[in-house]
C-alpha cells in the first residue's frame, strides 16, 4: 500500500497542510514466486548474461549454417566456433539452473530455456546437415 499526500505550501509562512491523502495499492513489479527485490534482480542480471551468450552463439550459428549450406571452406571452422559459443551458453544456464536460489533456477528456466533448447537443436540439425554432405 502506498499513501500519496497533496500538500499546499505556504512559502511565507512556512506552513505545509496536508489537502487530499489517498491510499492507493500499489502494483508490485516483481513477480510473486521470485519474492524480493535481490532475488528479481538476480535472475535478471543472470539472464541478461545469458542473452548476451546467446546472440553471440545464435550470431556464429546462423553464420556457420550459411557457409555449411553452401559447402564452403570456412564451414568447419564456422562450426566450430558455433559449437564453442554455444557451449558458453549452456555453461551459463547450467550455472544459473543449478545455482542454490530456486526460485532465481525456475526464472532463467522459465524465460530463457526454450530459446537455448532451440538453438541445440539448431546445432545439431547443422552437425546432421554437414555429416550428410560429405
Amino acid at each position: 500500500m502506498l499513501r500519496l499526500h497533496l500538500v499546499y505550501m505556504d512559502l511565507d509562512n512556512n506552513l505545509c497542510k496536508v489537502i487530499e491523502s489517498e491510499v492507493v495499492k500499489r502494483k508490485n513489479p516483481i513477480p510473486a514466486e521470485l519474492g524480493s527485490a535481490k532475488t528479481f534482480n538476480s535472475a535478471n542480471d543472470k539472464i541478461e548474461e545469458i542473452t548476451e551468450l546467446y546472440a553471440t552463439a545464435q550470431d556464429e550459428f546462423e553464420i556457420a549454417m550459411e557457409e555449411t549450406e553452401k559447402m564452403s571452406v570456412y564451414a568447419e571452422e564456422d562450426r566450430k566456433a558455433a559449437r564453442e559459443e554455444l557451449g558458453k551458453v549452456q555453461e551459463a544456464y547450467r550455472k544459473a539452473v543449478e545455482g542454490e536460489d530456486g526460485a532465481v533456477a525456475e526464472e532463467v528456466r522459465r524465460r530463457v530455456g526454450q530459446r537455448i533448447r532451440e538453438l541445440e537443436q539448431g546445432v545439431l540439425g547443422m552437425e546432421e546437415l554437414a555429416q550428410n554432405q560429405d
